[in-house]
């Protein structure tokens, strides 16, 4: 590797976020490179719930609801692409996502919440309040402790990992270069391009995409972008296979293809720690028995804490760079739901296409207060 500008596109950050960026590019005839810091890094996406999801999204900012429906409805070309593409099922389930409820005020909440939505959006938001005898025709191993939910048609699953998988095959196989154990020290913007150095090597490209997650914060500036972004840990639980008994998703279990079922999501700000807690662990384990008691007497096999990359009002930074025209920053949390737009419609704006008109929002400058 020699230090021309052998490349169009350097794209910094190896998760789900940059690796579908850089699948998009390289499907679009680019050369791309990837610099990957490898799995020292804080990474997300080994920690990823792995939820196709959209009711509740945006509730603040209309914009992300219409983006994250957007995504959803990609998702299951963008699945049978990357099969066909790499022999890898990503297990794409989009059954619907249900959301269940243990009292009726957390109904209400969120009715409200989905309301405003569909009024914000348009009717075809759709969604459906149901009460515990629904909840159980839908989900029959839902328990006495539930007293209702709502159903969102549009909502599913997939498998983080396989897509990861997936991912960097299609990469790889349309020409892309993956660098892994690759640290992104410094980034600067000359007339031939972007400059930046990983583990002694220097890179130069015509464009260059921050998805370091975490990592943004501190290269962003390096091209006149910010990204404030801070961790927020979620733990997960994980049991042995069972029987298939949920067909439909949720924010706080699901059942994977193979079988076991993920138990979370906590929200913690507890800076850089990965760690788990047995006060959480036994939290979102009481509360996913409370949903389905079936799980009573599953063993749990695995349990582990995860960083999410979270701006301070939840949403994603979409950018580019003013002071150093071919540079963009892409930071979110929901890189599994966006994975489809993010190679698709994303990579059109940066390759020079119109800006969808979802993302405007999405700026930094909304910080600026």
């Amino acid at each position: 590797m020699n230090d021309k500008r052998d490349i169009d596109t350097l794209v910094v950050g190896g998760g789900v976020v940059g690796m579908a960026l850089a699948y998009g590019l390289a499907k679009a005839g680019e050369r791309v490179r990837l610099l990957d810091e490898g799995d020292d890094a804080y990474r997300a996406a080994r920690g990823n719930f792995g939820l196709v999801w959209v009711q509740g999204k945006g509730v603040s900012n209309p914009d992300y609801a219409r983006w994250s429906m957007a995504a959803a409805a990609s998702w299951p070309e963008f699945a049978q692409e990357l099969q066909e593409l790499t022999g890898v099922d990503v297990e794409l389930s989009q059954a619907g996502g249900l959301t269940i409820c243990l009292d009726q005020d957390e109904i209400q909440r969120r009715v409200e919440n989905l309301e405003s939505l569909r009024q914000s959006v348009g009717n075809h938001y759709r969604y459906s309040v149901l009460d515990a005898k629904a909840v159980r025709e839908l989900s029959p191993y839902a328990g006495p402790q539930v007293v209702g939910g709502l159903f969102c048609p549009f909502s599913g699953h997939a498998s983080p990992l396989r897509l990861l998988q997936a991912l960097v095959r299609g990469f790889q196989g349309l020409g892309g270069q993956l660098v892994s154990g690759a640290s992104c020290e410094r980034i600067e913007h000359r007339a031939d391009g972007f400059h930046a150095w990983a583990a002694g090597v220097e890179h130069v490209a015509a464009r260059v995409v921050l998805a370091a997650g975490l990592g943004n914060r501190a290269l962003a500036p390096m091209v006149g972008l910010k990204a404030p972004v801070q961790p927020n840990r979620g733990q997960i639980l994980v049991t042995e296979r069972v029987e298939p008994f949920l067909r439909h998703a949720s924010q706080h279990v699901r059942q994977t293809g193979e079988g076991v079922v993920q138990i979370g999501d906590s929200h913690e700000d507890v800076g850089l720690d990965e760690g788990t807690t047995v006060n959480q662990l036994a939290r979102i384990a009481d509360r996913a028995r409370r949903y389905f008691p079936i799980l009573e007497n599953v063993n749990v096999v695995r349990s582990w804490g995860a960083l999410r990359v979270m701006t301070p009002d939840g949403y994603p930074i979409y950018q580019a760079s003013s002071d150093c025209p071919g540079a963009f920053v892409v930071t979110c949390h929901s890189g599994i739901t966006l994975a489809s737009m993010h190679a698709s419609a994303l990579v059109a704006w940066m390759r020079g296409g119109p800006e969808p008109v979802d993302i405007f929002t999405f700026k930094a400058e909304r910080f600026d207060v």
